[in-house]
């Protein structure tokens, strides 16, 4: 299986305020390459745990880190990248066909997550041989 985007950064609006700032995206920004269907974000992840693990067959999706910081770590089948995400103003997009995990959450870190689909257990992929077979090269 082919893919067709590479995962990318994304700068986010900002506006500046001496009473705080604010960020925002709304569908049809440019920054936003397809519609949100799902919004979902993860809190208090304990020291030394790992989230993700799995891949997405159709969902894109773009996390930002709304508080704190956190690492996420992509894997095309061949290749591993590495994010550091701590900055409420930019986002990661991953399109589908990407293995992730996330570590080094910091304390009180939030990972919020844009989805372009409603939650279907049959998007994921959580068996890295079966996502090897699909994406990756074979032997």
């Amino acid at each position: 299986m082919e893919k067709v985007k590479k995962p990318f950064m994304v700068e986010l609006p900002r506006i500046y305020d001496p009473r705080g700032n604010l960020t925002f995206i709304q569908n049809g920004d440019q920054e936003l390459s397809f519609t949100i269907e799902r919004v979902f974000w993860t809190y208090d992840v304990p020291a030394g745990e790992v989230r993700g693990g799995h891949a997405h067959k159709e969902g894109g999706e773009l996390l930002i880190a709304t508080s704190g910081s956190f690492k996420v770590n992509l894997f095309d089948g061949r290749s591993w990248q590495h994010f550091v995400l701590n900055r409420p103003y930019q986002a990661l997009y991953i399109p589908p066909g990407y293995w992730r995990t996330m570590d080094d959450f910091s304390s009180g870190s939030v990972c919020m997550v844009l989805a372009s689909n409603k939650y279907s257990e049959s998007d994921y992929i959580r068996d890295m041989d079966i996502f090897l077979k699909t994406y990756g090269v074979e032997d």
